[in-house]
């Protein structure tokens, strides 16, 4: 994951998940993505997992679907790093689909 986050973000540390986008055209607003539409790819460091997971006092799993999450609205165009409103916006979008998921 270190070799990762520096080759692609020039960030020379470890992370819990990345995301590599297929397209780059698509928007948090957009109501329906088309059917069998391929977003991109999630990779995610299980040690990370297992380190914050025992850290936030959650479940491997629990923390695992946080990750995937999170990685997806990546994947869909939010971005938590541009300012504090996306950063809310894309806490409150990763809280909605955990609820569902529970």
């Amino acid at each position: 994951m270190r070799i990762l986050n520096r080759q692609y973000r020039g960030i020379d540390r470890t992370t819990d998940v990345l995301s590599f986008p297929q397209n780059e055209f698509i928007s948090p607003n957009a109501e329906r993505l088309t059917p069998n539409v391929v977003l991109g790819d999630i990779v995610i460091s299980l040690p990370e997992t297992k380190k914050q997971a025992e850290e936030n006092g959650l479940t491997f799993h629990q923390e695992l679907k946080k990750l995937l999450i999170h990685g997806l609205l990546h994947l869909t165009g939010y971005d938590h790093e541009i300012n504090r409103y996306q950063e809310n916006k894309m806490r409150k979008k990763a809280k909605e689909l955990l609820d569902k998921l529970d």
